[in-house]
């Protein structure tokens, strides 16, 4: 039986990867996420409901070494994993110069390194199975630069960017890899993210739930997908994006945000 980690597993597009991934495929699970309460919510709910092994750890992954605390966790538990789902992320927004340095960089951290760190640590494991997966959730954010949400978007653009890589050094392999990037979804993003009216009002009108986000990420994993956009809206608008000067694209996108 298939065992999948999934980070940021308690709320949100991660907790219904797992829901996906469990009734799709009985998968077993092991959540990642800081909030021990919900993940321990969480993994009696789905173990009693498919029947399935779930273990979880609780960790903040912006500490220093958490990555490699997960790998230690694994490997004591001799957990063996063969779907890797880097789903941890979070976004500020506002003007650059108003969180501090450290703020920045541990989303940068949570965002980017992290994400890096598990493909690579986990990366033995998974070629050591007949077919493994790893799935990196960026965002439509990817596609762009976005003025107020700035660092965000550069870290998006980055995963997308090292997914799309790194599946083409491992496309002799058995390890796929694909890239989600879904657009505004019904999640806590916009409280954590700071958000004002403007952009909230926007996002509504286009937003996606966490489950069909989680469906369409799924079915593309297995399908060996390498990149796909959720949403028709969001489709268009990264076309858009590509066609448009991005100085239009900027001033526009700066609008909802500031």
């Amino acid at each position: 039986m298939s065992r999948a980690l999934i980070t940021g597993a308690s709320k949100g597009i991660g907790k219904a990867i797992a829901w996906e991934l469990a009734s799709q495929k009985k998968c077993n699970l092991l959540l990642i996420a800081r909030s021990e309460g919900l993940l321990k919510e969480t993994a009696k709910a789905l173990s009693e409901t498919f029947g399935i092994e779930v273990d979880y750890l609780a960790i903040d992954l912006a500490a220093h070494g958490a990555a490699r605390k997960v790998l230690e966790w694994t490997s004591q538990k001799t957990y063996q994993i063969d779907i890797l789902v880097n789903n941890a992320g979070y976004g500020l927004s506002g003007p650059f110069d108003k969180y501090s340095l450290e703020e920045n960089t541990q989303m940068m951290e949570v965002n980017m390194v992290v994400p890096v760190q598990l493909c690579q640590l986990f990366l033995p494991m998974l070629q050591s199975r007949p077919k493994s997966y790893i799935l990196n959730i960026a965002s439509s954010a990817a596609y762009q630069a976005v003025p107020y949400l700035s660092v965000y978007a550069a870290t998006k653009s980055f995963i997308l960017s090292y997914s799309r890589g790194l599946r083409q050094e491992l496309r002799h392999s058995g390890v796929s890899v694909t890239a989600i990037s879904p657009g505004s979804t019904d999640t806590d993003f916009v409280v954590r993210a700071q958000i004002g009216p403007k952009g909230v009002k926007t996002a509504q009108k286009v937003n996606m739930t966490a489950q069909a986000v989680a469906l369409i990420a799924v079915k593309s994993m297995f399908a060996g997908k390498a990149e796909v956009i959720t949403g028709l809206i969001n489709k268009v608008g990264a076309f858009m994006v590509w066609l448009m000067p991005k100085a239009l694209v900027e001033k526009t996108a700066m609008k909802l945000y500031e």
